[in-house]
């Protein structure tokens, strides 16, 4: 009942991702095979909002991984959590999208949206009850910002009376990978605006620094930076997961958040932050 149906696009989403699903994983108290290993009823009464139960009683991540090369999601699979996703529910292709926009939208994402449909389209028809669709992705690349928002306006086709939130990673000019990032995220923009109900947008500026002055990392790595990204989806999707009174499901927590319609970029944050050094005096 009011499934959400959970889709990572490009590097940056499908790492992302990976992290997500073990964090939610452990908070519903499942092992890497994808078996029950809790301790509460509260951890199962929700469970199928991300999760599917398939035979033996292990549960299978309503999720769709997508990209435009195999190097990815080769490492996702070999992962910590890699076994538990359905091996049907990745789609890559092989060319790259060499950070470059257009290929992800209109020649190389193009060619290979249809098998991500296909997949998106057969997660949907499991559902009892869809409540939506999010998606992972990042601004600045190829794939995530090209091919990811490409997946979105054609999921809007085809349900538009659906709930679309968004995680993305948006680029800035200190923490730059390539110099066509401004390009890549301007374009991208323009269709979230158009085509998505809500986005929560994160910021690697941001992180590095709260990874710099809060958490006192001296080199923090993108493995740092999805480990917070991690803990705010996993805040952000609490009230999705668990049983509750407030902002239940997709179209209340919009609701409460969106003045009008094509104002829904939200600035998420998270407190509180604790550095390890001062962990024993909380």
């Amino acid at each position: 009942m009011r499934e959400i149906v959970h889709i990572q696009a490009g590097q940056c989403g499908n790492q992302i991702g990976a992290k997500f699903w073990e964090v939610i994983c452990d908070e519903h108290g499942i092992d890497p095979t994808g078996s029950y290993q809790g301790s509460s009823d509260l951890q199962l009464e929700r469970l199928n909002v991300y999760f599917n139960e398939a035979s033996g009683g292990r549960y299978v991540p309503r999720s769709v991984l997508m990209d435009l090369e195999p190097g990815t999601m080769d490492s996702v699979r070999s992962g910590p959590f890699g076994q538990i996703f359905r091996p049907d529910n990745f789609v890559f292709g092989q060319t790259g999208a060499g950070n470059n926009w257009a290929k992800g939208h209109y020649t190389e994402g193009a060619e290979l949206i249809d098998a991500v449909l296909d997949v998106t389209r057969r997660e949907a028809e499991n559902c009892d009850c869809l409540q939506g669709f999010q998606v992972c992705h990042s601004l600045g690349g190829g794939t995530g910002s090209g091919m990811g928002t490409l997946l979105i306006s054609k999921i809007r086709e085809e349900y538009p009376d659906r709930m679309m939130l968004t995680f993305s990673v948006v680029p800035s000019p200190k923490v730059s990978d390539t110099v066509v990032e401004p390009y890549n995220a301007t374009l991208s923009v323009h269709q979230l605006v158009e085509n998505a109900d809500e986005c929560m947008i994160l910021d690697n500026e941001a992180l590095y620094d709260i990874c710099f002055r809060t958490l006192k990392l001296t080199t923090p790595t993108f493995g740092d930076l999805n480990h917070l990204i991690s803990a705010v989806m996993s805040g952000i999707t609490c009230c999705l997961r668990f049983p509750g009174q407030l902002n239940s499901d997709l179209r209340k927590l919009a609701v409460n958040l969106i003045p009008f319609p094509r104002l829904h970029f939200f600035m998420v944050g998270f407190t509180p932050l604790t550095s390890r050094g001062s962990q024993q005096y909380r």
